[in-house]
């Protein structure tokens, strides 16, 4: 029997190659096989090559939000899906708040306390807009500049101060670094723009979200500050990293090595917390489980310790389930196909190194 790739393994072979079992106690046949000569006595070539690569490799999106994406990443390795994790999560650039320049804080926080909440805050800028700071010059390309000024007054109810009260300066910093020596020169800031960037964007730069709680004010509490947020990546701090999560799991195959019918189908529809099996009417008053949602199973095993000659659970070797849930800054699906550049960087960059 030819399979998927073009082998023609024996069954128990072909399922020792692409499967994982995962029995009651622990899983099992995890090992790959990408040594091309794992089964050469058998005249079988399982090498990877780019023919075989593009034929068996597809992407299959199953949800997609602003928010949130899941789609199925097919015929790869995991060290390929685990590479896309790892990019994501700490080497696709996003803008975050790096530095604040505190004017008065009167509330129970501290400056730093303060401004580490500040750089968690999701920010409504598209990265592939702005450079990387270079030589600590912050310009209209590479920061973007924040105002921050509430008070509570005294005698009034407590204050609760929100992200959305960060106000974009489109024009740089209003904060003056020295008074000018001669009364005819201009104040220097702490930016240096060349020109407004309502030029360069097309929607403000605001925060993601309006209703992030940053601090609450007593009467006659105050926090002024100005906020200037840069381009970096999630290895550097976590503040930089796009996503909130980003995970993969194989797809969960669960067979019946034989029918389960009547009262044993019932008692193995009610021990699976998450519905993957269900009845199925023969007639006569006959009944049989069948498997109704493999892709939900959680690999709780519960099935597996009330039959274990009867179930079996598997996940398939080069099927990964892939989630993305983004922080706001790009769609997940903008997010991913960044990863894909940034691999494709890499890949080029060892090439060329190798050369």
């Amino acid at each position: 029997m030819e399979n998927r790739d073009g082998s023609s393994l024996p069954d128990f072979l072909e399922l020792q190659r692409t499967r994982v079992l995962c029995k009651a106690d622990a899983p099992t046949h995890t090992e790959g096989f990408q040594y091309s000569g794992a089964f050469a006595a058998m005249g079988v070539d399982t090498s990877v090559s780019v023919e075989k690569f593009c034929k068996n490799f597809k992407i299959e999106i199953n949800r997609l939000t602003d928010e949130d994406m899941e789609f199925d990443m097919i015929g790869v390795d995991a060290s390929i899906a685990n590479a896309f994790r790892r990019i994501l999560i700490a080497e696709v650039p996003t803008m975050a708040i790096e530095k604040v320049f505190m004017v008065d804080n009167t509330s129970v926080i501290a400056d730093e306390v303060l401004s580490h909440r500040l750089g968690l805050i999701p920010l409504d800028a598209d990265p592939r807009l702005f450079d990387y700071i270079s030589d600590d010059v912050p310009n209209e390309r590479n920061t973007i500049v924040y105002k921050l000024h509430v008070s509570c007054e005294k005698g009034s109810q407590r204050l609760t101060v929100k992200s959305g009260q960060l106000e974009w300066l489109p024009e740089g910093s209003q904060l003056t670094m020295a008074s000018p020596a001669q009364s005819g020169d201009n104040q220097r800031t702490y930016t240096s723009f060349g020109q407004s960037q309502q030029n360069t964007s097309e929607r403000p730069l605001g925060v993601k979200y309006n209703d992030i709680t940053i601090a609450r004010l007593g009467p006659g509490q105050a926090i002024e500050l100005e906020a200037h947020a840069v381009k970096g990546v999630g290895k550097v701090h976590a503040k930089w990293s796009p996503v909130a999560t980003a995970w993969y799991r194989m797809l969960p195959e669960v067979v019946l090595l034989k029918e389960i019918k009547n009262g044993d189908a019932e008692e193995l529809v009610k021990r699976c917390p998450v519905n993957v099996f269900d009845i199925e009417d023969l007639g006569k008053g006959e009944k049989r489980a069948v498997v109704a949602k493999p892709r939900a199973c959680t690999l709780c095993r519960e099935c597996v310790r009330l039959a274990d000659d009867q179930v079996e659970l598997r996940r398939v070797r080069d099927h990964f389930i892939f989630t993305i849930e983004s922080t706001g800054a790009l769609p997940p699906e903008v997010l991913f196909t960044e990863a894909v550049k940034i691999l494709e960087e890499k890949c080029e960059r060892v090439i060329s190194e190798l050369s």
